[in-house]
């Protein structure tokens, strides 16, 4: 197999009929490690709109047990990668997102921001730091991807093409970013996270190089310090350098689930450890909101979870 054989396999794919397909390819095989990162960086940003990073503050989740969490989402999102949306995994892992999200009275717009950072934030990290940039074939189906997911979770107003994921995600952090202490709180713990990946001596020089490859909006709506220009040059270089080097690599030739990733720590025997349908939160006490991110019907009565129309039976049974 050569470098490029695997983005042929991707063009003569449907964009939209084919988008698990598509985005599978990209995320466990054409770059993984890049993906995991930049999701890494996606979810970090939703911390920045005040209502988004307090609730978390709130649930103490990403706090008190950040581990947890970032494995649990990991997963969950995972799932629905390696099985499908149709399969028994990946109607499982959906239903536990809508079962956690509508314990919360969350807003149908921070909804629709966050999905949106988890299409365009990998595709501007993969354009600055891949191996190679996605094509517009490629991005058509990723915004294919993530709206069936956002179908799925009831989210509305989903925007039709990458171009709209772009723009509803640059218009949202320009009216709604800001600083909020409980956020900066949420932000410092998912660093430290981060930094306790590596050996202790290296954990401090991961958690500034994580600040160096953040935008001036996103450190200014924490009040974190601005990387001097010598840190920021060998942060981005290192990370240029080494889409350069992958290029060279052989391509690879089975497929990296994020289940595998050495990030994961917190199931005993994973990953025989830990079932879909038990992962994430059962927020008993929190009041649920039926107004937003329930798995209600769509016009026309289909449900946001199949995407089919419904046959009388519970969405997501």
């Amino acid at each position: 197999m050569r470098r490029y054989d695997r983005l042929r396999e991707i063009l003569r794919l449907d964009p939209e009929r084919d988008c698990h397909r598509i985005y599978q390819l990209i995320v466990t095989q054409e770059f993984p490690w890049d993906i995991t990162r930049a999701l890494e960086l996606a979810l970090f940003r939703t911390y920045a709109v005040p209502s988004i990073g307090a609730l978390l503050a709130h649930t103490a989740e990403l706090t008190e047990r950040p581990q947890k969490r970032y494995d649990d989402t990991a997963l969950l999102l995972d799932a629905v990668v390696e099985h499908g949306f149709d399969s028994a995994e990946g109607r499982t892992a959906v239903r536990r997102m809508n079962q956690m999200h509508r314990a919360y009275a969350i807003s149908n717009d921070d909804m629709r921001y966050v999905l949106c950072t988890f299409v365009v934030t990998p595709t501007r990290w993969l354009d600055a730091y891949g191996w190679r940039r996605l094509t517009d074939h490629e991005t058509r189906a990723v915004a294919a991807y993530y709206r069936t997911l956002g179908l799925r979770m009831g989210i509305r107003g989903i925007p039709a093409t990458y171009p709209g994921f772009e723009r509803c995600l640059d218009d949202y952090e320009a009216a709604h970013y800001g600083y909020d202490p409980a956020a900066r709180s949420v932000a410092d713990a998912t660093l430290d996270l981060m930094a306790s990946w590596y050996p202790r001596p290296l954990a401090a020089l991961a958690r500034r190089s994580s600040i160096a490859v953040m935008d001036d909006a996103l450190l200014n709506a924490f009040r974190l310090p601005r990387p001097g220009p010598a840190a920021r040059r060998l942060a981005h270089g290192a990370l240029r350098l080494r889409g350069r080097a992958v290029r060279l690599l052989p391509p690879r030739r089975t497929p990296h689930f994020a289940r595998q990733n050495p990030q994961i720590k917190s199931y005993p025997g994973y990953p025989a450890g830990y079932r879909l349908s038990g992962l994430g939160t059962f927020p008993l006490s929190c009041p649920v909101s039926h107004a937003e991110g329930q798995e209600a019907e769509e016009p026309g009565g289909r449900s946001p979870e199949t995407g089919r129309p419904e046959t009388g039976r519970e969405a997501g049974d």
